[in-house]
């Protein structure tokens, strides 16, 4: 690997790049799909190449190729150099790198106990299948269904740049969940809920630790309790999330409006921009003083973690948001100059081989509660007099500066006087961004913590997916906007 990334760098050098990276990686995918007693979808991919970056005179210019060898190598290296010299004519401000250090030899792979591409099929689609008999154990008004699922990738790559880091990793990441309907033959209305589990970085000892088994019947229980759930009456009411909700509140309102590119105008194409501004750094009260967010590229069993990001710096930890205070914000070693920083927060990642690195987002966590106090969803709810609780991630819209937003879930509750109550239905809650952070007043202790996250998520153009995670343990807001979504029958 180090001979052919060395074919692209020199290259790249003796055509006048003064810098160039280059990432030969292979990226191999699995899912199994089963719906009731059948199997419904088994599909795998894997793709194995190599992208060439270069930097030349202050313009980035980049290409890639399926092809490896070294002749393609070379081929590639000089194509790269020819597009950054072709936008050098419309870039309107030189690129310039903070620096990094140097790692001539560095590895990293995901902590796992059982690679999931390694287990028999014969296996996954076995459990699947007790997932879907034990929901369909269950009776309702009308006929259940069930679809499950498992999804594994894995991302074998090799980085190389002309400052002298060689770095190999191994990423993998694993989803195991489900979805039940039920439907009332009466009314003909369904509902739906899906497993609470969120993909993470971890092999496919997650799917003994997720127990779907388990939790299936109970997700069906809930899914026709809800046809008879009352409509919530909408107002401002005290909120309470748990962190199957919360993390998602977290991603949208917190994790892209601090993205550097976002707030410098440079990623726009894909949901917008951000209200975030640079004159706030170290002065916005975002949040309430009991509001702490870090960024972590490090942290253990989370979907961005790795060991140095894509364009070769050591990934790390620092505070966002401190005490209530927007400190810090998400960076790459481009746009980290553009501001003045002098180091990069390791934000860079491409999603394969075809696809040029640029500012993703790291795991974004609101930190537990200090303290030695246990504080759970009883101790949240015991201050409550008239609110509700909500399980689960639904439906949301945001706005393209992420400052307006609305986000549902999957189940609610009443809670009066500090008990919980009648389930509801029908329930979003409102709100801009700083108001609905400076409304929360209390936060869950460690014991509480959870790791929620995407799969998928989306930024760029042309467009690219990066998974990532956000820890936060349940949380309370005070006074927010309530509103039924209005779905008659």
């Amino acid at each position: 690997m180090k001979e052919l990334a060395d074919v692209a760098l020199d290259a790249a050098r003796r055509r006048g790049a003064s810098y160039a990276d280059v990432r030969l990686s292979r990226n191999t995918t699995e899912v199994v799909s089963t719906r009731e007693r059948r199997v419904e979808n088994v599909a795998s991919a894997d793709s194995n190449g190599f992208g060439v970056r270069v930097l030349v005179d202050g313009a980035w210019g980049f290409a890639a190729s399926n092809k490896v060898d070294k002749a393609e190598i070379e081929r590639v290296a000089a194509r790269a150099v020819e597009i950054a010299r072709a936008n050098r004519a419309i870039q309107r401000r030189r690129i310039a790198l903070v620096p990094t250090e140097r790692y001539p030899n560095a590895r990293w792979s995901t902590p796992v106990e059982r690679d999931p591409f390694t287990v028999p099929l014969s296996e996954k689609v076995d459990h699947l299948l007790k997932i879907n008999e034990a929901a369909l154990g269950v009776r309702g008004p009308g006929p259940i269904f069930v679809s499950s699922r498992m999804m594994f990738v894995k991302e074998e790559k090799y980085f190389a740049s002309t400052e002298g880091s060689y770095i190999e990793q191994t990423l993998i990441r694993s989803w195991p969940s489900f979805t039940v309907t039920s439907v009332n033959s009466r009314t003909g209305n369904f509902e739906q809920r899906a497993s609470f589990g969120s993909p993470v970085g971890k092999g496919y000892e997650v799917v003994a630790e997720y127990n779907l088994i388990e939790e299936a019947p109970k997700a069906v229980e809930q899914a026709i309790k809800k046809h008879e759930a009352k409509p919530v009456e909408p107002g401002r009411r005290d909120l309470v999330l748990h962190p199957t909700n919360l993390w998602l509140t977290i991603h949208e309102s917190i994790g892209h409006p601090t993205e550097l590119d976002r707030i410098l105008g440079y990623e726009a194409n894909y949901a917008g921009t951000s209200f975030v501004t640079l004159a706030m750094l170290g002065k916005f009260r975002f949040a309430s003083p009991v509001v702490n967010v870090r960024a972590d590229k490090t942290q253990r069993f989370a979907l961005a973690t790795c060991g140095w990001d894509d364009d070769g710096v050591k990934t790390t930890e620092w505070d966002l948001i401190r005490e209530g205070i927007l400190v810090d914000l998400q960076t790459v070693r481009d746009n980290a100059a553009v501001i003045g920083h002098r180091r990069s927060h390791g934000s860079s990642y491409a999603e394969n081989w075809g696809a040029i690195a640029f500012q993703r987002m790291p795991n974004v966590n609101l930190l537990p509660a200090s303290g030695n106090q246990r504080i759970g969803i009883e101790e949240l709810i015991a201050d409550v007099e008239d609110g509700v609780y909500i399980e689960g991630d639904g439906s949301y819209s945001i706005d393209q500066q992420r400052y307006n937003f609305q986000f549902g879930g999957q189940v609610f509750w009443e809670i009066k006087k500090g008990k919980l109550g009648s389930m509801l239905r029908d329930v979003a809650y409102q709100g801009r961004t700083p108001d609905f952070w400076n409304s929360c007043d209390a936060v869950g202790s460690r014991d509480f913590y959870m790791l929620g996250g995407a799969f998928y998520d989306g930024k760029g153009e042309p467009g690219q997916s990066n998974a990532v995670s956000h820890g936060c343990p349940p949380a309370r807001f005070r006074r927010v906007n309530i509103i039924n979504t209005g779905r008659r029958v």
